[in-house]
């Protein structure tokens, strides 16, 4: 190979090195901890939604989380609509 054409090889290996590091990885990141947030998800527990709403789960079903945004009022969310729980999982009474 000749300089420039590995010069531009190179260029271009250090081009999808930048790609991959800012900004493949990252979302694989915020994918994961998306799924653990919904992974975590269960009764009882106070979620905060992308809509800016915090509530209390109620229930959870296949694909849908029932969300009790106020006493007496539920509201259907689908899971991914849950972005982060805002409290700690219940200590286990030994």
């Amino acid at each position: 190979m000749s300089g420039p054409a590995l010069q531009q090889l190179l260029f271009f290996a250090l081009l999808v090195l930048g790609l991959y590091l800012l900004v493949i990885r990252p979302q694989r990141a915020r994918a994961r901890a998306l799924a653990e947030v919904r992974a975590a998800i269960e009764p009882g527990r106070r979620v905060l939604t992308t809509a800016g709403i915090q509530a209390t789960v109620a229930a959870v079903e296949q694909g849908v989380v029932v969300l009790e945004v106020a006493p007496g009022v539920l509201v259907r969310f689908v899971d991914a609509a849950v972005v982060r729980i805002l409290d700690e999982a219940p200590e286990p009474s030994a």
